[in-house]
């Protein structure tokens, strides 16, 4: 495995998060830093462990010292997540999200509307 190969994999993790995650940014490292709370806490693990590899791939003394199992190891996990993620995930995940919000917003008002009528003397 080669220097070009380790950057290779953080490149295609990289356009994985932008199509499928919709992250913008130049490089995973960035990617990662805008969008990372998208991914679960192992994946984002590996994810950044990756773009350490990648960067660290540049210089050929630390080239040297990497890791090429576990670099791969993290590109499979990394690459399993991604491909699972589909766009029907993230619309449902946004729907929820709004519903949510829905609902925690319905019950403040209600509770600031029982509080109103306590203090003013209905209850």
């Amino acid at each position: 495995m080669g220097a070009s190969s380790v950057q290779q994999m953080a490149d295609r993790i990289a356009a994985l998060m932008e199509e499928r995650l919709g992250v913008k940014g130049a490089t995973l490292a960035d990617k990662l830093q805008r969008g990372g709370g998208k991914l679960p806490r192992d994946v984002r693990a590996e994810a950044e462990f990756l773009a350490e590899s990648a960067a660290e791939a540049g210089n050929p003394a630390l080239f040297l010292r990497l890791d090429h199992t576990r670099i791969a190891r993290a590109y499979d996990s990394c690459l399993r997540h991604l491909k699972n993620v589909g766009r029907w995930d993230r619309r449902r995940g946004f729907l929820l999200d709004v519903l949510a919000r829905i609902a925690l917003i319905l019950l403040v008002v209600a509770a600031l509307a029982v509080a109103f009528a306590w203090w003013r003397g209905l209850f």
